[in-house]
């Protein structure tokens, strides 16, 4: 079949030329339509449902709406895992499904099961409402709003009126969420006084206020054939009008609302701040949609918010470098497009050096642009995008794709000088020769470009993050060198055969000058290793256990830490502060940062914003960081950071990065590198039990910013209502219950609108936020029976403390002691926290620990990869033992291996000793090169042997190692210095997982070769 498809491609030159032309142009359009991002998206399918009911205790949110919208939800289809977290008034939880399943089918099953739930829940409670779909590292842009002219509610008000409302519109944003400013509402402030004075009750006003603003309809008025709408206007447009709204006449004499208190526009109950160097803002996140292209997204919102510059009040500033991920995909696409540049000229100066010919060079260097184009139209067709796990793929095949393709040059060459050398009546034709030539090499060439992606099958096999990860890389190498392996078959023949056959090398019975000057110091060093084969053996063995025993000298990660220009600081401090000394501490931290001359901007988010799928309490903040090119080493500025976050008391913080928190985040719920989970029912139980975790791995050696979660008790003001009180005035529990919210909290009664803009009006005394006791207990209650009676008369008042927060997984109670991991030995760090907690942590029955983190997928990946390529291993040997039909020769093959792992292992130790997913994937492609240089070389051997004549063992192995010399340097150095750039862009944005991958292939290629 391969000999036809060869021979086809001779005999229809033209066509197949034309169909090359008409792919390269169709495949060049294509790849401008390809969107571009740093990562493949790494999301786990997950949907978060946020249910809020103000006001109420942690515990209660818990019994009455966490647990039976888990209970709900737990055990749907390909549901995973249920996380939830549980604070004042508001509970959030989110639903993990498998790896594989469709999002928005898992959006389906989640509404389905919450519509069943949601008439169990307590009155007074919000419907569930399902968070935006979005990517895991879909928070795409930080901006900011600010003014040294207008108040926090004039800015707030322009960011949610303005400025969310445009961003929305943007095509591929999915959520706008601003945090910081003043929401603004219309407030009736009541004075109680003026109440009691005029015996007038909360429920009258309520009834009076949502009577007082209605539009409405009243049919139609027919006149001179034309038809008028009758509108009755009624609602509210401005405070007049609700200063005047009529709550009840007493002898002919209206009682106004003006009446019984004050009227204004205020700010409503803020339970977040934001701040931009350490100066007030409205802070605003964007999140992107699935497959959303971030660069030409990033771009539309910048284009937006410029327009809106000339909209806005003079005054108002819009600060749009806070925090982009733009910033680092570009960096870091470009440094890797640099890295594959160079790598490419690299290969044509190696190629145009061995075959000392510009038309073999041509020919050989067409398959790296065909074989490009075909492997991202292959990511267009499979719906992948243009990120740095697929230039990756690309960056390590450029040095192989011309593999192929040299070796059917060389042999038509090599074939051709010795045709020319026969008679003239035994000559072949230049398509004839070209054709043998071709057909020789055809069997090994395919058969070892097959193994080579055959290698390539533990990536596929990969799950969850890891398959994410690594399967577009595999993706993207595994299409090129197909396509590759297409352009010899096909191609390659049809050019030779219009330009090799009388170009000079075809001519020429010599050699390269190169060629022979290598060969000249190769057959002695050859002869030599064959003279004392043992001792070569010997040496091989020894530097083989070397390698091997030095993996348990290796540190073990999952990823290479990322260089991406900016951190992500979590700030927390004692859980019960108010909003307005967080924000003061937060800005003191901002000060501190600002004073560390890496730093060039800062933003912060303290608190949570509305419709936020993040639960932060008040005492919590997150500040983005944006960092100058540092000439400083990264460690030696971090190290400076957390050294100076220690002058703010009582505050932990954590350090991390953007797209490194996010994925920390994904993997175990938490912002850090690792987190510990302990499991039980008792909230006192777990917060003594993380203390004694924490104090069990606080010195192990790589630990930095351990902490545990913030879960304590705070303190509260418990109204318990006496309901033998409450009988006596004819009063229930949830009358008097929903008055006190009303006093205090407020009660939303309608909204004024504002052109299209409608804001909330809400109602509540004027001093609905005391600092004394006392003023609670005197605080008067309306009771039904008549009279107004103080708070005290119907309730027990007192102090108390109850828990801020309650986290679960899986139906169970939790909390988690997190830390960072630095010097990269992840999982050593990981077993040292393991023994300690094992050795010095007592847990009751009941209580249980899990760990989870970046290790957890390290150990799965390399578990995985290792025992798939074993399987792989085995397959490829009885492979090469039924194409060779020798298991010994099989067995020659695979010895290349060994040879090529003692050179990866130092690779590893160069990259800083740390064995990540990236290094296994270059031992699989260095594997890869080296099975097939061996079996290029056996083949050539064999032929030698049985196609040739030669009997003389020794013979054939020098002939043929003489011969295939040439080719088998150049795949190996083609491979090797195509992945220079990328290996000596060690630490450089973008190269953090592609650098490790390509020492470990340059320095086994170097050993095995």
């Amino acid at each position: 079949m391969l000999n036809s498809l060869i021979r086809w491609s001779l005999e229809n030159r033209a066509l197949v030329l034309a169909i090359t032309a008409a792919f390269l142009a169709w495949g060049g359009y294509a790849i401008t339509q390809l969107p571009v991002d740093v990562l493949p998206e790494l999301t786990a399918p997950t949907v978060t449902v946020i249910v809020e009911h103000p006001g109420t205790a942690p515990t209660d949110m818990e019994r009455l709406v966490t647990y039976p919208i888990e209970l709900a939800l737990s055990g749907g289809p390909a549901v995973r895992r249920v996380r939830s977290a549980t604070a004042v008034g508001v509970t959030i939880v989110w639903v993990e499904f498998d790896w594989d399943e469709d999002i928005y089918r898992a959006r389906q099953t989640v509404t389905e099961r919450l519509s069943e739930v949601a008439r169990s829940l307590p009155p007074g409670t919000g419907q569930p409402v399902l968070g935006p779909v979005s990517p895991i590292m879909g928070e795409i842009l930080f901006v900011a709003l600010t003014s040294d002219r207008h108040g926090a509610v004039e800015l707030r008000t322009i960011a949610d009126t303005v400025i969310r409302r445009r961003l929305l519109a943007v095509p591929g944003v999915a959520q706008v969420t601003p945090i910081g400013g003043g929401q603004k509402q219309y407030q009736v402030l009541l004075s109680p006084s003026k109440l009691k004075v005029y015996q007038v009750s909360l429920a009258e006003i309520e009834d009076a206020l949502t009577d007082a603003s209605i539009n409405t309809s009243a049919g139609f008025r027919a006149q001179g054939g034309q038809e008028y709408l009758i509108q009755g206007l009624g609602r509210f447009g401005h405070l007049d009008e609700i200063r005047e709204t009529v709550v009840r006449v007493t002898d002919t004499i209206p009682i106004r609302i003006a009446d019984l208190g004050e009227v204004q526009v205020g700010q409503a109950l803020k339970r977040g701040e934001g701040s931009v160097n350490g100066k007030s803002a409205v802070v605003i996140g964007i999140r992107k949609q699935p497959r959303a292209n971030t660069l030409e997204l990033t771009g539309a919102v910048d284009a937006t918010l410029a327009s809106l510059e000339g909209e806005l009040p003079a005054g108002m500033q819009v600060h749009t470098g806070l925090f982009r991920q733009a910033d680092f995909i570009e960096v870091a696409i470009a440094n890797l497009e640099e890295a594959l540049a160079y790598g490419g000229l690299l290969v044509v100066a190696v190629v145009v050096l061995f075959l000392a010919s510009a038309r073999a060079s041509a020919i050989t260097l067409f398959a790296i642009p065909f074989s490009l184009v075909a492997a991202f139209l292959g990511l267009k067709v499979l719906g992948l995008t243009i990120n740095g796990m697929t230039l990756g793929g690309l960056a390590i095949a450029i040095g192989e794709l011309v593999d192929d393709a040299v070796i059917d040059v060389e042999n038509v060459i090599r074939r051709w000088r010795q045709n020319a050398e026969l008679p003239p009546h035994e000559r072949l034709s230049g398509v004839q020769a070209v054709f043998r030539a071709s057909s020789e090499i055809r069997r090994s060439v395919v058969f070892a470009t097959l193994i080579v992606m055959l290698l390539f099958v533990p990536l596929f096999a990969l799950d969850g993050v890891q398959g994410l990860l690594l399967r577009p890389l595999g993706i993207a190498y595994v299409t090129a060198l197909f396509a590759s392996l297409v352009v010899a078959l096909t191609v390659t023949p049809v050019l030779c055969s219009f330009l090799l056959t009388r170009s000079k090398p075809a001519r020429n019975a010599g050699e390269p000058i190169l060629i022979r000057f290598l060969k000249r110091i190769y057959r002695p060093l050859l002869n030599w290793s064959l003279d004392h084969s043992a001792l070569v053996m010997a040496a091989a063995i020894a530097g083989l256990l070397a390698a091997v025993a030095s993996f348990g000298w290796m540190g073990r990660s999952f990823l290479p830490e990322f260089n991406e220009g900016s951190l992500t600081i979590s700030a927390v401090t004692v859980p019960g502060t108010s909003l307005e000394e967080s924000d003061r501490m937060g800005a003191a931290l901002e000060e501190v940062l600002l004073a560390v001359p890496e730093v060039a901007s800062t933003s912060r988010r303290t608190g949570r914003a509305e419709l936020d799928e993040h639960l932060q309490g008040v005492e919590s903040a997150e500040i983005d960081v944006r960092l100058e090119r540092m000439d400083r080493p990264k460690e030696e500025v971090l190290a400076e950071i957390r050294q100076r976050a220690t002058l703010i008391p009582g505050t932990n913080i954590n350090l991390g990065q953007p797209i490194s928190h996010r994925i920390d985040h994904m993997l175990s719920g938490t912002r850090s590198n690792v987190a510990i989970k302990i499991f039980g029912d008792d909230l006192r139980t777990l917060r003594e039990l993380a203390k004694q975790v924490e104090e069990a791995i606080r010195e192990v050696p790589g630990v930095v910013d351990l902490a545990s979660e913030r879960q304590t008790d705070i303190p509260t003001v418990t109204v318990r209502f006496r309901r033998d009180a409450l009988a006596r005035y004819g009063m229930q529990a949830g009358t008097a219950a929903r008055a006190l919210r009303t006093v205090f909290l407020g009660l939303e009664v309608g909204a004024v609108l504002e052109g299209e803009v409608a804001f909330p009006l809400v109602m509540r005394y004027e001093n609905g936020r005391p600092e004394q006791l006392e003023t609670i207990r005197e605080t008067m209650i309306d009771t039904p029976a008549g009279p107004r009676v103080p708070l005290s008369a119907i309730a027990e008042i007192r102090e108390d403390r109850s828990p801020n927060v309650v986290t679960r997984e899986n139906g169970q109670r939790k909390i988690v002691v997190s830390c960072n991991v630095v010097g990269g030995d992840l999982r050593g760090v990981v077993t040292d926290i393991q023994s300690n907690v094992a050795r010095e942590v007592a847990l009751p029955q009941q209580y249980r620990i899990e760990y989870g983190g970046q290790f957890e997928s390290e150990a799965q990946t390399t578990r995985r990869i290792l025992l798939i390529g074993a399987l792989v291993l085995v397959g490829i040997l009885a492979l090469l033992a039924t194409a060779f039909r020798s298991t010994a020769d099989a067995l020659i093959v695979m010895s290349n291996l060994p040879l090529a792992l003692i050179g990866g292992v130092v690779g590893v130790f160069l990259a800083g000793g740390t064995l990540t997913v990236a290094s296994l994937v270059g031992f699989i492609t260095l594997f890869g090169v080296a099975t097939r240089n061996g079996i290029m070389l056996i083949s050539h051997i064999k032929h030698l042997m049985t196609g040739e004549g030669i009997s003389d063992f020794r013979l054939a192995v020098t002939r043929g190692a003489s011969e295939r010399l040439a080719p088998i340097l150049m795949t190996a150095l083609s491979t090797g210095i195509a992945l220079l750039p990328v290996s000596l862009g060690l630490g450089e944005t973008g190269s953090e997982i592609h650098a490790p991958l390509a020492l470990v292939v340059v320095c086994g290629l170097l050993s095995s070769t």
